[in-house]
């Protein structure tokens, strides 16, 4: 920010400044009320590390961890002063010990530990007390048992201290690890600027990564990239709407939004003590024996699962789950539109849940891929059902695709492995998880997601290995036998409860769910936590061993492999008669 002198007959010297984004004049006091914020770009200005505390934190929650910094200079660093005399400028001039702040305090009632880092002390470089107190508020989090939030400010690691800064890097990403594997929630805010060897550390490891809008986020900074590659940059590079694009960042929030956003968070974390969850009405629209359901002709079924303006997972998840927050991106290189995936409670319970997502006008269908994933949807889905594991949350997963992108760029980025990664994962994931089918269940594309301790489909769904139309042209030589195809094939929810593909069938209020997706979405919701009452109770041990037996029965009876060298090949007699 670039103060600007206003005219001293109406307003006191320093009264005024220009915004580091569009340069509009701001009235400071107005500028200061709404934590930096410009009213007319919003520009997100630097905050210190206690107005970051203050701004994030419920008021009088705040503990603030003292930090002792030990006098050293293990390099005896000289450049155009002495390393000791540029921290004590620093101290004078912020009134910090060091380049972070720790504390305990409470978010939406909620307890967390908190670093923050303070750009104004040496550009919030990465040394080893800064490294020291991240680490230890990490240990703090993991004795404790409680969330730990990173907010990230900074140029690199530093320079002063040489190799010891750059091991900070391997010292803090050590003790993320640990609260990883005690299933304890992480959380970085990336703040402007943050680069270097904090970036490529503990502030890209947490489970969920949030950026405020602008924030830069890179391992080189914009400077040395151009001068290596001789190349310049697009405007946007680096900033949090591009990491965003390319699947780096879960969220970009505007600071307003970020107390909100961080407490829905950590209420999915973690049952606030003495919370009664919130009980919806329950249907009997569960199925779970074909012959209540009635015959249908395969076609018709066909065609009423590709009926526009069929409930959408995003209409699912606002009828269906509080709290709600959606993640984005794979961490390494795009965000799949057509599968969105996040957390949140259903019926008070904390899910994740994930799920294609079609889209409801023709702008949408397109911008969604027509809900046909690419492979870093799968990834990101991947993601977010290791988190799931982590934090112990069961897994929710609602189907709607005619199958996985067939795109020349899908097969680049190795479409068959994403998938393949999926199916071995959700095999033995240690938590319940549930699938139910709400439209086109299409091949693999699906069956990514659908890998499941409870797999249920909407009465008017189908789910099938091709696509009817796929099937009959290459048996029939014609599309036009597809719904003689379709009833070969067996696709609709009666025949697939009958084979035992699926456990249950969810009824749809109407016609179908498109004529009314509140009493769609109500027994959708009461199928799913009827399924959860059911699997909660039961251990990871049995949850997996009883998953694997499911998908180990189909075909079992249909081969038999002698294991020996004198054993002839043989089959059984019901294929030689």
């Amino acid at each position: 920010m670039t103060v600007v002198q206003s005219d001293p007959r109406s307003a006191a010297p320093n009264d005024w400044l220009l915004c580091g984004g569009c340069g509009q004049m701001l009235y400071r006091k107005r500028f200061e009320s709404a934590s930096h914020v410009c009213p007319a770009c919003g520009h997100h200005g630097p905050l210190t590390a206690g107005d970051r505390l203050d701004m994030l934190c419920d008021p009088g929650s705040i503990r603030v961890l003292e930090l002792a910094v030990a006098e050293t200079d293990p390099l005896d660093f000289v450049d155009t002063k002495p390393y000791p005399w540029r921290l004590r400028e620093a101290r004078a001039r912020t009134g910090s010990a060091e380049a972070v702040v720790c504390a305990r305090a409470r978010i939406g009632g909620f307890a967390a530990v908190l670093a923050v880092m303070d750009f104004r002390f040496l550009g919030g470089s990465l040394g080893t007390a800064v490294g020291e107190a991240i680490t230890q508020a990490a240990e703090i989090a993991l004795a404790q048992r409680t969330p730990l939030i990173l907010v990230t400010a900074s140029g690199g690691a530093r320079m002063q201290e040489g190799i010891l800064a750059l091991m900070q890097m391997a010292k803090t990403s050590q003790a993320l690890g640990q609260l990883d594997e005690a299933g304890i929630l992480t959380v970085a805010l990336i703040t402007d600027p943050t680069f270097g060897g904090v970036a490529a550390s503990f502030a890209t490891l947490p489970d969920v990564i949030i950026a405020e809008p602008g924030a830069r986020l890179g391992f080189a900074g914009r400077r040395v990239i151009e001068q290596t590659i001789g190349q310049t940059l697009p405007a946007e590079f680096q900033t949090a709407e591009f990491l965003l694009e390319h699947g780096v960042v879960d969220r970009i929030t505007p600071r307003a939004e970020l107390p909100a956003t961080l407490a829905r968070l950590l209420s999915v974390a973690g049952r606030r003590p003495g919370a009664v969850p919130h009980e919806w009405p329950r249907t009997d629209a569960l199925v779970t024996d074909y012959a209540r359901l009635p015959e249908r002709d395969t076609w018709d079924c066909v065609r009423a699962a590709r009926r526009f303006g069929r409930p959408s997972t995003l209409d699912y998840i606002g009828l269906m789950i509080d709290d709600f927050v959606e993640l984005h991106g794979d961490r390494a290189s795009a965000d799949c539109p057509a599968i969105v995936a996040g957390l949140g409670r259903l019926a008070g319970i904390p899910v994740t849940i994930i799920g294609t997502q079609k889209g409801r006008s023709t702008t949408e269908l397109a911008q969604r891929n027509f809900g046909m994933p690419n492979p870093s949807g799968y990834r990101k889905a991947a993601r977010v059902m290791r988190l799931a594991a982590k934090l112990g949350l069961p897994v929710l997963t609602l189907i709607d695709t005619a199958g996985a992108h067939p795109g020349i760029e899908a097969e680049e980025r190795a479409q068959a492995v994403a998938i393949a990664e999926n199916l071995r994962l959700m095999a033995s994931l240690p938590i319940p998880v549930v699938a139910v089918i709400t439209g086109e269940g299409g091949s693999g594309g699906a069956l990514a997601l659908a890998v499941a301790d409870r797999v249920l489909m909407c009465a008017n769904a189908v789910y099938s290995v091709i696509s009817a139309e796929g099937c009959a042209s290459i048996l029939w030589k014609t599309p036009a036998e597809a719904p003689r195809a379709a009833a070969a094939l067996r696709v609709d929810a009666r025949s697939l409860l009958e084979l035992g593909v699926i456990d249950g069938v969810i009824e749809e209020p109407g016609s179908g769910a498109e004529t009314d997706l509140i009493a769609a979405a109500a027994n959708v919701r009461s199928a799913l936590t009827e399924c959860l009452d059911e699997l909660l109770p039961q251990d990871q041990m049995t949850l997996i061993a009883t998953r694997h037996a499911r998908f180990r029965r189909f075909g079992a009876d249909s081969a038999v492999l002698a294991d020996g060298p004198a054993e002839q090949p043989r089959f059984l007699e019901k294929d030689v008669q």
